[in-house]
């Protein structure tokens, strides 16, 4: 009886530590401020890098949990090494506000200025 206590009460604190923990990125970012045209464009360009893998990271880790689920029903353990942590979903909702407010920032900082030549009447 001890031993399946001891089991047990070692796999609920190993179930902690399945998966990583969400490290989201705020929406706005100090540096903001002094960003140019290139670098919100660059910036875009590279969040929509990490969005992509983060999307095969969370594939993985749904296959992961498929697989831990049904392997758990032989060898019940297993069930403890699921990731109910869906750090990756977060990430991607952090990176998609993100992306919203670059994008809003893009609209800002790369319109073009007025040309001299429209300002001119014509003669």
């Amino acid at each position: 009886m001890r031993n399946k206590l001891a089991l047990a009460m070692l796999g609920l604190a190993l179930m902690g530590c399945a998966g990583r923990d969400p490290q989201p990125l705020a929406t706005v970012q100090p540096q903001d401020a002094y960003a140019d045209c290139t670098m919100v464009q660059a910036e875009i360009q590279a969040n929509n890098i990490k969005v992509k893998e983060l999307a095969d990271e969370q594939g993985l880790k749904v296959a992961q949990n498929v697989a831990a689920g049904v392997a758990g029903l032989v060898v019940w353990p297993l069930w403890f090494a699921m990731d109910f942590k869906g750090a990756a979903s977060k990430d991607v909702a952090a990176l998609q506000a993100r992306q919203q407010y670059l994008a809003a920032l893009a609209t800002e900082r790369c319109a073009r200025p007025p040309s001299v030549a429209a300002k001119r009447p014509h003669r």
